[in-house]
């Protein structure tokens, strides 16, 4: 999910980015830096934001070393739903019924089964959910219209018992709400054993809100139907309410549902269309999908479409308002490049079909997230007139989660930042490869600003706040939860590629997409590939940067030069002295101090630099809390800058990384507060 798309919190900088951005970014935008690139000028005639894409080289040449690691081909199936849900289009309810097949796939036998009722996160003002307000984060608009869900039969065909009026009314230990229900089973079913249930259901959708709800004839219609919680292999059940910040976490099966709605509406869904039937003025579409753990599906009668078909032969369909044509077309070019990029990096994408939704005006909070096989984005039809790539971002952001939310399945509940961290450098790293430079905005005069730049503004904010790894319900706002989880992963991700290699951090999260694919991973198992990839110390810097609100600073303390003269003093017997040594040189002599504060520890180069401009390169493990650079040479010491290239992203002040022999910067100043401004102002245009 995008957690820009609905809003955006922590803006106290914002008049600084203003007043100071882009003027500041004009003026230093000549110095060297990683965060600025020029870009060619569009071809006569066109403008450039109306430049065509042009064609990916992402997939061409040899696989990497990394692509022969081992890779499951499907999921083993415990939780399947067959379902036929009708759409009431005035109501805006969903009526369901069907089949839930679900297999006791832990070591333990279980007396109970747990189900998700998230629509009931939005039954009333009292639910779990809306106590817990927005707090800096998407979704924090009032209900125009509440919603829920309401099951009238849950029977256990094995058991030949009608569960549902034996289940708890209620969230455990909060009798307001009903997202997390305990089912008592009357006997316990063994490890291996199917349980096959017939379920009916009314969903009432509310006005739109965190990823669902609908629209005046708009719907997004997800977490709609009685969904089983994740069963561990250890007989624990993964359950847990429905939070603000948190996302989802279910067992992979195979999904048919069939969609019935009025004829006038067009759909979008999870999977591939298998057949349409037309019955007096409604059409019903039938779904299917194996090897995933949801299913969410739109609905609108106002919708345009336009598709396409990538060489490996993925159907991509783009779901969009009436003017947003040019949207579209960008939306699918960012999809086919993502495909094909992501599929090198982290293992080629297993289904048949990309559904793109891009909800309309007044229905934003549908827009930014991800389901399997159908992605939702936003944004107005002006946004590339702006410079931003914010519509590319999104997209990109969205169809990176059909890896890091879909085809590794964490619990987004307890480590969220497996899934948005690890998505969002995904996100920087396809974007950068797409557009070097000016990933994230393109500025008149043909700069632009790097998108890992962007996530390095947002992580400096809120770093000592709280850990990054924690449960989505810990988070004390929206502010931190997004600026921790999304950027500040990220960011560290991005450090350690500066550090050690970005062809080494993408094996690395390619191993880890590729080994654990389908297969539920978490933190040890990331770690364990940092480990086996970069190396001890990477892992231990990774982790005490996740787990323990890790931190660094570099600075250049002191800088002295002086010119070497004559040796002075007494040489030899006193009575008879001698002449002084000649010294092979008369020039200067000098040291640079520099200092690492905090916790983690990268290895950074430190550039001495002479009176004439040019510079000696010298390297410093990163130890130590001080490290002292002995110069000598035939030109005066004017400067040192720790880090020139801006590897560490995760460095707490760049400001302080480089200093004169007067005490002060060496010009490095003005560009940080140039990039800070623009890097902010990209903040405010993305959706």
């Amino acid at each position: 999910m995008n957690q820009r798309q609905g809003g955006r919190g922590g803006w106290g900088r914002t008049a600084l980015a203003i007043a100071v951005g882009l003027g500041a970014t004009y003026g230093a935008a000549l110095a060297a830096t990683t965060s600025v690139s020029a870009e060619p000028p569009a071809a006569a005639g066109v403008e450039l934001a109306e430049a065509v894409i042009p064609p990916s080289n992402a997939g061409s040449g040899a696989l990497p070393a990394f692509a022969a690691e081992p890779m499951a081909a499907h999921a083993d199936p415990v939780a399947s739903y067959t379902l036929r849900a009708t759409l009431d289009q005035t109501l805006h309810q969903v009526r369901g019924e069907g089949t839930i097949v679900w297999r006791n796939a832990s070591r333990i036998p279980q007396r109970e089964i747990w189900l998700h009722l998230y629509l009931n996160a939005f039954k009333n003002e009292k639910t779990n959910y809306m106590r817990q307000r927005a707090r800096g984060f998407r979704g924090g608009g009032a209900l125009a219209d509440y919603g829920w869900i309401r099951v009238s039969k849950l029977f256990a065909r094995e058991l030949d018992s009608e569960l549902w009026d034996k289940a708890d009314r209620h969230t455990p230990g909060d009798p307001d709400d009903e997202t997390d229900i305990r089912v008592p089973l009357p006997r316990a079913i063994e490890p291996g054993e199917t349980l096959t249930l017939d379920v009916a259901f009314v969903s009432d959708l509310p006005s739109v809100t965190l990823r669902t709800g609908f629209d005046d004839s708009f719907h997004m219609v997800a977490q709609w139907f009685p969904k089983l919680a994740k069963i561990e292999p250890d007989g624990r059940w993964a359950h847990f309410p429905f939070y603000r910040f948190s996302e989802f976490y279910a067992d992979y099966g195979n999904y048919d549902v069939t969609i019935d709605a009025p004829e006038g509406y067009v759909i979008g869904a999870t999977g591939r269309l298998d057949k349409e039937t037309t019955n007096g003025g409604r059409i019903e579409r039938r779904f299917l999908q194996e090897d995933v753990h949801d299913f969410a599906f739109t609905a609108w009668d106002h919708f345009r479409e336009v598709t396409a078909t990538t060489a490996d032969g993925v159907a991509l369909r783009c779901l969009y308002p009436p003017g947003f044509d040019r949207i579209a077309t960008l939306e699918l070019d960012a999809v086919r490049f993502g495909l094909e990029h992501f599929g090198a990096a982290y293992g080629k994408y297993p289904y048949g079909t990309v559904t793109i939704v891009h909800p309309p005006r007044g229905a934003g909070e549908a827009g930014g997230m991800e389901y399997p096989t159908l992605i939702t984005t936003g944004g107005a039809w002006w946004t590339p007139e702006t410079g931003a790539r914010a519509i590319e971002g999104v997209t990109l952001h969205e169809l990176g989660h059909q890896w890091f939310y879909g085809l590794v399945a964490t619990n987004e509940h307890a480590f969220p930042f497996l899934d948005e961290g690890l998505n969002t450098y995904a996100e920087g790293e396809s974007m950068e490869a797409r557009w070097p430079g000016n990933s994230a905005l393109r500025l008149p005069g043909g700069f632009g600003v790097a998108l890992p730049s962007a996530y390095r503004v947002a992580a400096a904010e809120v770093e000592h706040n709280e850990a990054v790894a924690q449960s989505a319900a810990r988070f004390a706002s929206g502010s931190d939860y997004g600026s921790l989880v999304y950027s500040r992963t990220g960011t560290i991700l991005n450090t350690l590629a500066g550090v050690y290699g970005p062809d080494r951090v993408r094996e690395a999260i390619g191993r880890y997409t590729r080994r654990y694919r389908f297969r539920h991973p978490g933190p040890e198992e990331l770690l364990g590939v940092l480990r086996d990839t970069l190396g001890p110390d990477a892992e231990l810097t990774a982790r005490q940067a996740i787990f323990e609100r890790g931190w660094v600073d570099y600075s250049v303390a002191e800088i002295s030069s002086n010119r070497m003269a004559p040796l002075g003093g007494l040489f030899g017997d006193p009575d008879k002295p001698s002449a002084a040594p000649v010294l092979d040189t008369y020039g200067y002599r000098g040291r640079v101090l520099v200092r690492r504060r905090g916790t983690l520890v990268f290895p950074v180069d430190i550039d001495l630099v002479m009176e004439d401009g040019s510079t000696k390169r010298v390297r410093w493990d990163g130890k130590g809390v001080t490290h002292e650079v002995d110069y000598e040479g035939e030109l005066r010491l004017v400067g040192a800058v720790i880090d020139p290239e801006h590897r560490v992203l995760l460095d707490d002040d760049l400001l302080n990384n480089a200093q004169n022999e007067r005490g002060g910067g060496v010009g490095s100043r003005v560009l940080e507060r140039g990039m800070f401004g623009a890097e902010l102002l990209l903040w405010l245009l993305a959706p």
